[in-house]
């Protein structure tokens, strides 16, 4: 720890977590009016991209659909969600959260690195460099997370879902702000999830969590993550199915590889026992 840190007051400690949050703000708040000024444009070209058969994950199905025989028909030029408006400020509104939501997202490792520099000067040398890279490591796999749910997950879900029909009769549409709050929902979601390695780590430095854990619960683990890459992508086919389920399970298993093993144990006499991990 810093001399200068040891002797600042609570006060000072206070001004500068102040400085630390108008910064985070201001930095906010510009890239959000920028979002906001350029909406339209990101909504026709990311947004709703994956609403159309020409989005790059259905093209890239349709080529491997053509080669495997096996695998579902993602060629239907003819895809296209619908997505319809019915109140008149829904537009508005859902353009300032869509820029606020898209703000945080891009930011993400500014406000990160104010976080650091802000409990950087408490830590000791050794601190210091444990957390640097736990931040560096958190935000790479949060926008991994982000960028698998955008390119896969979230398009395959819609396409599940927008193309079930349980009668002729009836149109397949969505309203503006269910789409909205399923995409944003979705892509976050995946960058926490995304997060499990390092949260399993953090733990472990803890000492709250070991590699046995991992160990013992695999076999309920592939069950929880089969049944939830169900839940995700509600298709009938194991490909789309096991296309989800695997980085999940990658997942775990890269957690398992952070989590240091459990320590060696004595028995009553004193003698050392080993406990070996599965």
């Amino acid at each position: 720890m810093s001399q200068q840190q040891e002797e600042m007051s609570f006060w000072d400690h206070l001004e500068a977590l102040r400085w630390t949050l108008f910064r985070c703000v201001i930095v906010l708040v510009v890239f959000a009016i920028t979002g906001f000024i350029f909406m339209s444009h990101i909504f026709d070209a990311v947004i709703l991209a994956p609403t159309r058969s020409d989005f790059i994950l259905y093209r890239v199905l349709c080529e491997l659909t053509t080669t495997i025989p096996l695998l579902p028909d993602f060629c239907d030029e003819s895809y296209l969600v619908k997505i319809f408006n019915v109140k008149l400020v829904s537009p508005f509104f859902i353009s300032m959260s869509t820029a606020f939501w898209l703000a945080l997202l891009i930011t993400f490792p500014y406000l990160v690195f104010e976080i650091w520099k802000f409990i950087s000067p408490a830590l000791y040398d050794y601190e210091k460099k444990n957390v640097r890279w736990a931040f560096f490591f958190g935000t790479i796999m949060f926008f991994i997370g982000c960028a698998v749910s955008y390119f896969f997950v979230f398009p395959m879900t819609l396409r599940f879902l927008a193309t079930f029909n349980i009668s002729d009769a009836i149109e397949n549409q969505s309203s503006l702000e269910s789409y909205i709050d399923m995409f944003i929902m979705m892509i976050f979601i995946m960058g926490i999830v995304f997060e499990m390695p390092l949260i399993s780590w953090l733990l472990s430095k803890m000492g709250l969590l070991t590699r046995s854990f991992f160990n013992t619960y695999r076999r309920h683990a592939i069950a929880g993550l089969l049944i939830a890459s169900a839940f995700i992508t509600p298709s009938s086919d194991p490909f789309t199915l096991g296309c989800v389920f695997f980085p999940l399970y990658g997942l775990y298993e890269l957690s398992a590889f952070f989590v240091k093993k459990a320590p060696k144990e004595e028995d009553d006499t004193g003698t050392e026992v080993v406990r070996y991990e599965d």
